[in-house]
């Protein structure tokens, strides 16, 4: 595996569906790596008794809900239309938090959100009270909690480091206010991004420095996301002592809210080769589009395995795989195969039901990917939803 920046495990070799049934370019999610991912989930649930959310932000196809809240006790959200889709669709638990909010936001999400999380102490004290009446006048109840910054780094890229020097996200300590907490029931930081256990451990003991005199006035603590528990070599155990003995120490509610997680390495983008060019190397041309259906590729960066490929220059025909835009950067990375790859050659990408259906685009007007589910219990692919121009269209004006 070649990745800069990322802890990606892209070690699937193969997938269960035929890649040529499939109308490309097309999403597929493998409901039964899924539920693996979710048995592992539900084990940590079991032997802690912490309650794990959803992060829809990562993973939001909502047509596979109903397998995922057999275990997940709901979704974290960072937006009206996010925790309506939570409300709606999930029906469980629905943790709102974003960098700010509007006073259309708040009259939303007061009747949407069972928890209502602020990133500073003037928004709190801005909508608090409104947040509060417009649920109590519903008939809801509604929890509210602060974003803490722990001030301590895990990650090794600044694009996802939440305690980066200079973030906007979480109060720091020196801006804590110790004298507006009544109301406020919960604690929540985020800094990891796809890392393991022991990045927790050390996070948690940063939090506990700093903000130990305020932990045992909560009633739960939100550990946030980037907790890739269900990566092959997991400290799965130490995830376990370091959650039980946190509540144990505190007598708090623990919550994960793991993303990735929930459908690492469940999904593939099936795409076929329209064209090979010539320039330095050969060029394959999909007809897909990194920058408009895996922009993480770019944003990571990182290089996507693909089924049947290996480093450049271990296997018999190297090549640079690209997408149909116009951007001269559409491109995925450099790859070697058995076999050349000509028009019509599927080239399949793994992992790709994380961060890929949320952030697709329709940059140049290329066409998005279908979205299918795998059932293999039956060997079935299920159409969920065809694109059509309809769906370009109504974005523009």
């Amino acid at each position: 595996m070649s990745v800069t920046g990322s802890h990606r495990y892209n070690g699937r070799l193969a997938c269960r569906f035929d890649p040529a049934g499939v109308t490309t370019p097309a999403f597929v999610v493998d409901e039964g790596l899924l539920a693996d991912n979710l048995a592992i989930l539900a084990r940590v649930k079991e032997q802690t008794g912490c309650r794990i959310l959803l992060a829809l932000k990562c993973f939001a196809m909502f047509s596979v809900f109903p397998l995922l809240r057999q275990v997940l006790d709901g979704v974290c959200c960072s937006s009206p239309h996010e925790a309506r889709l939570g409300r709606e669709e999930f029906g469980r638990e629905v943790h709102t938090f974003a960098a700010a909010y509007s006073p259309d936001d708040i009259r939303q999400l007061a009747v949407i959100s069972d928890h209502l999380v602020f990133n500073s102490f003037a928004q709190w004290q801005q909508y608090g009270g409104p947040a509060a009446a417009r649920a109590k006048a519903a008939g809801r109840d509604l929890a509210f909690g602060l974003r803490i910054n722990p001030e301590h780094s895990e990650g090794t890229t600044p694009l996802y480091d939440p305690c980066a020097p200079g973030s906007r996200l979480g109060i720091r300590r020196v801006d804590f206010r110790t004298d507006l907490l009544d109301g406020i029931s919960g604690l929540h930081w985020h800094n990891l991004c796809e890392q393991d256990a022991d990045c927790l451990q050390r996070t948690v003991a940063a939090v506990e420095h700093r903000f130990g005199d305020i932990i045992p006035r909560m009633t739960y603590v939100n550990f946030g996301g980037g907790h890739h528990v269900t990566r092959p070599g997991y400290q799965l155990a130490l995830l376990i002592d370091t959650i039980n003995d946190f509540q144990k120490r505190w007598n708090v509610q623990v919550y994960l809210e793991p993303g990735e997680a929930v459908a690492l390495n469940a999904g593939y983008l099936v795409t076929t080769v329209l064209d090979v060019v010539q320039a330095d190397l050969p060029v394959a041309i999909i007809d897909a589009s990194v920058p408009a259906h895996m922009p993480d590729v770019l944003e990571m960066p990182y290089r996507p395995h693909i089924i049947g490929s290996a480093e450049p220059g271990k296997k018999t025909w190297t090549c640079r795989v690209g997408g149909l835009s116009c951007l001269a950067g559409d491109v995925a990375g450099e790859y070697s195969f058995d076999q050349p790859l000509t028009p019509g050659s599927r080239v399949v990408f793994t992992d790709m039901a994380i961060y890929t259906m949320v952030k697709t685009n329709t940059f140049n007007g290329v066409q998005l990917p279908s979205i299918l589910r795998y059932q293999p219990d039956k060997d079935r692919l299920h159409l969920v939803r065809r694109f059509s121009y309809e769906d370009f269209r109504s974005r523009l004006s």
